[in-house]
């Protein structure tokens, strides 16, 4: 605590792919980075998931940066226009980046709280003369005290998924039902999981790529001779319009867009059920142990047996409750990053490039990144993470040229329907703002509906 404070490292929370590229950042800068994981090994929630194939291809999910650092090793990267699975990417390209990192990574390090040496959150004097302290929880049972002239949050938000009530707030039963409910898209290769869902009803619940991928996944379980009884109720809080399945061919990322053609399909083919206006109030339980869905207009939903909860994710910042942050009230983003992603303003689903000065905060030298930096907005990009971190370093660094300038064109997403409408349970919902003109009604099922690709062209703030 006695060196200057530029001598001491930055601190990253999170060996993930945004964690792990800041670092790469730092090394490539001169300055010293220290990644604490609190997970076994790199990329601990991307392994979550490792049966997920991204809509990303390989090239678009490495760090110019950290392939550099990668080459002495005899790294190959991997084919740039195939796509990985998230085991893939763990495997083939985090764990070898977190092995080149070597003892600036420490795994089963458990970040408890951040603040400044000797300041509470509330203390002014001298607190930007004062290095950040870390608490840290090792597997092991130690604990530890750093410190660290910087701190990039790259935790993410893997970790606390939103629950199944339209309130923000569990479902009354919700936690009680939990042997019957997952957050998580199920991986259906895996032959016990495939027992729990086939021949079954299963409601999903949510309206993004993890719900696509959910119903498309029961779809094609229910294709199979012997779970041909497999059903799937798709329960959105929204209606059904036409930017609901995403840009469909008109989407630059076409895996992305192909995973809600697929979702479609899965509806029209009448595998999926579509309730829609359905916010979750109560989960309760019939005579055999089976899911009750009901709505807060009162609506209840046919028995399921098991429910898919895919509501998106929030950051956890209750380790940074002595730090002073500049969160946006709704969304839980840096206050001036929030415009550029508030789906109550913006339904395009594009983010476009931002750095240093959107992810600032009153406490100078705090950045929170990769999905941590978007809260509760349901859209991002490993890209979009990786020019985060080339700017917040270069900002470290004292670079600032090179930290305002943009050095990413992000993909957009082909879907343009309004704004101010998020959740908004009318099927056809009004066209206003940026994002005008009104998306054309979906009709399930029918011959004569709008194809995705057929999404109105962007303009204003969408992009054109």
């Amino acid at each position: 605590m006695n060196a200057p404070t530029t001598e001491l490292p930055v601190v990253v929370i999170g060996a993930g792919p945004t964690g792990l590229a800041a670092a790469a950042h730092l090394t490539g800068r001169g300055l010293t980075p220290l990644v604490l994981e609190s997970g076994p090994a790199a990329g601990a929630a991307v392994r979550e998931w490792s049966h997920i194939r991204l809509f990303s291809t390989w090239g678009e999910l490495t760090d110019p940066v950290a392939e550099k650092l990668l080459a002495p090793t005899g790294w190959i990267k991997p084919d740039p226009a195939t796509y990985p699975s998230g085991g893939d990417w763990a495997e083939h390209y985090l764990q070898p980046l977190a092995d080149v990192l070597a003892d600036h990574v420490r795994f089963g390090a458990l970040v408890t709280g951040v603040s400044r040496a000797g300041r509470d959150r509330i203390v002014d004097a001298e607190r930007e003369t004062q290095p950040f302290v870390v608490h840290v929880a090792h597997a092991d049972g130690r604990q530890e005290r750093l410190f660290a002239r910087a701190v990039i949050d790259a935790s993410g938000t893997w970790a606390t998924p939103g629950p199944a009530g339209g309130s923000g707030l569990p479902a009354l039963g919700e936690r009680a039902a939990a042997d019957r409910i997952t957050y998580r898209v199920p991986d259906l290769k895996d032959p016990a999981v495939r027992t729990r869902y086939a021949g079954k009803r299963t409601a999903v619940i949510g309206s993004g790529a993890s719900a696509f991928t959910a119903l498309a996944y029961l779809a094609d379980l229910a294709k199979g001779a012997d779970d041909a009884g497999t059903k799937a109720v798709w329960v959105l809080r929204r209606g059904i319009s036409g930017s609901t399945f995403g840009g469909g061919e008109a989407d630059q990322l076409p895996a992305r867009g192909a995973l809600g053609l697929a979702a479609k399909a899965a509806v029209d083919d009448g595998y999926v059920d579509a309730v829609t206006g359905f916010r979750t109030e109560t989960v309760e339980r019939d005579a055999d142990g089976r899911l009750v869905l009901i709505a807060e207009d009162g609506r209840r939903l046919d028995a399921v047996d098991e429910a898919i909860v895919l509501t998106g994710f929030r950051p956890d910042l209750s380790f940074l409750s002595e730090i002073r942050l500049g969160l946006d009230e709704r969304l839980q983003a840096p206050v001036a990053l929030a415009p550029l992603i508030d789906p109550n303003q913006h339904s395009c689903g594009t983010v476009y490039p931002h750095g240093h000065r959107e992810l600032a905060h009153p406490e100078q030298g705090v950045y929170l990144v990769g999905m941590k930096s978007h809260g509760r907005a349901p859209t991002f990009l490993a890209m979009t993470g990786y020019e985060q971190v080339r700017s917040v370093v270069a900002a470290i660094a004292g670079d600032l040229e090179s930290a305002d300038r943009v050095e990413l064109t992000l993909p957009e997403t082909g879907v343009c329907g309004g704004a101010g409408l998020f959740d908004a349970p009318e099927a056809d919902q009004a066209a206003g703002g940026c994002c005008a003109p009104a998306p054309q009604l979906v009709q399930i099922g029918a011959p004569a509906a709008v194809a995705v690709g057929e999404a109105p062209a962007a303009g204003g703030c969408c992009g054109a």
